[in-house]
């Protein structure tokens, strides 16, 4: 499978980073904050924004938050008006969506230590977060699920590559305190 990460009892993980530099001292996790955005009020920049605050100051973790790094490839391609292109230019959105889906899973496969993801209606109606769920899943990356979702109507494949699925964000954050906290 190729993968640089392996796992012991413990969750502990062998970084990526170090693994492919092993001169280079991390001490910093990082989390890819995974969730809804095409379909979700603010993108889903709020609770992103809120959890890459707890992260630094109760964990010191950094974090790769997709919102961002899509506003900053939208500029990079001078591409404001992309989702406009979905009927005006279909190949050229096409094109620019996939330079973000390369992103994204880029970041998921080589860059972070695990996921925390919001699973909510905002989900349902778009692919992204499905597709970063289950490549996490495939590189053992860890997957901290937050289901907003009635326990019947959360997906039987997104709930099974999940390392972890809570109803709260305050259970995920005693759940990361105790796993994480040094």
């Amino acid at each position: 499978m190729g993968t640089a990460v392996f796992f012991i009892a413990s969750r502990i993980t062998l970084d990526v980073r170090q693994h492919h530099h092993p001169e280079t001292k991390v001490t910093t996790l990082i989390a890819y904050l995974s969730g809804g955005m095409e379909n979700a009020q603010n993108e889903g920049a709020d609770w992103r924004t809120d959890m890459t605050v707890w992260l630094k100051e109760n964990l010191n973790h950094d974090t790769i938050d997709p919102v961002l790094e899509s506003e900053k490839m939208v500029i990079a391609h001078d591409a404001e008006d992309y989702r406009d292109w979905k009927t005006t230019d279909p190949e050229k959105f096409k094109e620019f969506i996939r330079l973000l889906i390369n992103q994204d899973l880029r970041a998921v496969i080589g860059k972070v230590d695990y996921l925390i993801v919001l699973w909510d209606e905002s989900v349902l109606y778009g692919g992204g977060t499905h597709g970063e769920v289950t490549m996490a899943y495939w590189v053992d990356r860890p997957v901290f699920l937050v289901n907003r979702l009635s326990k019947e109507k959360l997906s039987a494949w997104i709930s099974s590559c999940s390392t972890e699925t809570f109803y709260s964000f305050d259970a995920l954050k005693e759940t990361l305190l105790k796993e994480y906290k040094k």
